[in-house]
């Protein structure tokens, strides 16, 4: 099996921290093919980041598809995540789509620790997008990023923990997801000092990317998520202009 993991940031350190993880999780039957955004913002962390993270996914998708049986985004907030759904030949799992589907299988509400304080109203809205809005208990966020956190976990390590256990002792959260590219692995080393389930983001989209991949099911042909009809575009790069319209 083979699963590619897009990292719409241009941060190369990130993709090679998410990548090692995954592969370590994955196990010797699973190759992951990782790659970064070609252009972009370092670290998102604003809607305009977001957006243009989109676009970037979208490219890395149509570069390097070939010979993949999914695909896994891997950016917290999933940018992109539905059109990447909607032009990919094979499954498509945003990390944080599979992070909180997970979390509602250990109890009735959660709630999502994370870096960067701009991420609130926009994770407000991711969640909404998926219908969980009544499942969510809060989102409480830390002063650094996640590639700050990413360059030097230890230093933050009090910060998250704070944070998972504020969720479950004061919003009343029944698990907790840690999320974000940048936190990948550090559920494990928090999760002892919470009273509640602690989600690694990662670990939750690799899981869920694998089992999409081995049910080996055709894409829709109907619906919002079927292949459009061909798309002229312009200033595209030639493999996405190709995906959109393969006349091209």
């Amino acid at each position: 099996m083979r699963l590619l993991l897009i990292n719409p940031n241009t941060t190369e350190s990130i993709t090679d921290l998410v990548a090692a993880r995954a592969r370590a999780l994955a196990g010797p039957d699973v190759e992951v093919r990782a790659v970064s955004g070609r252009f972009g913002a370092r670290y998102i962390a604003s809607r305009a980041a977001a957006a243009i993270a989109g676009h970037a996914a979208l490219d890395a998708l149509a570069a390097h598809h070939d010979g993949c049986d999914a695909v896994l985004l891997a950016c917290f907030g999933d940018p992109g995540l539905m059109a990447l759904k909607e032009v990919s030949p094979v499954p498509v799992v945003g990390m944080a789509e599979a992070s909180c589907h997970l979390a509602c299988l250990f109890g009735r509400q959660f709630s999502i620790v994370t870096g960067g304080e701009r991420w609130d109203p926009m994770l407000h809205e991711f969640v909404a997008g998926l219908g969980l809005s009544s499942r969510l208990a809060g989102i409480r966020t830390v002063a650094p990023t996640g590639a700050e956190i990413a360059a030097d976990p230890e230093r933050a390590m009090a910060l998250l923990a704070e944070g998972c256990r504020v969720c479950a002792e004061e919003d009343g959260a029944e698990a907790v997801i840690l999320g974000g590219a940048g936190l990948a692995g550090l559920a494990d080393r928090i999760g002892p000092d919470v009273p509640v389930p602690v989600i690694c983001s990662l670990e939750a989209g690799l899981r869920a990317t694998v089992a999409a991949a081995g049910l080996q099911r055709s894409k829709a042909m109907s619906g919002s998520l079927a292949r459009s009809s061909p798309v002229a575009s312009t200033g595209l790069s030639d493999e996405l202009a190709r995906m959109l319209d393969p006349s091209f």
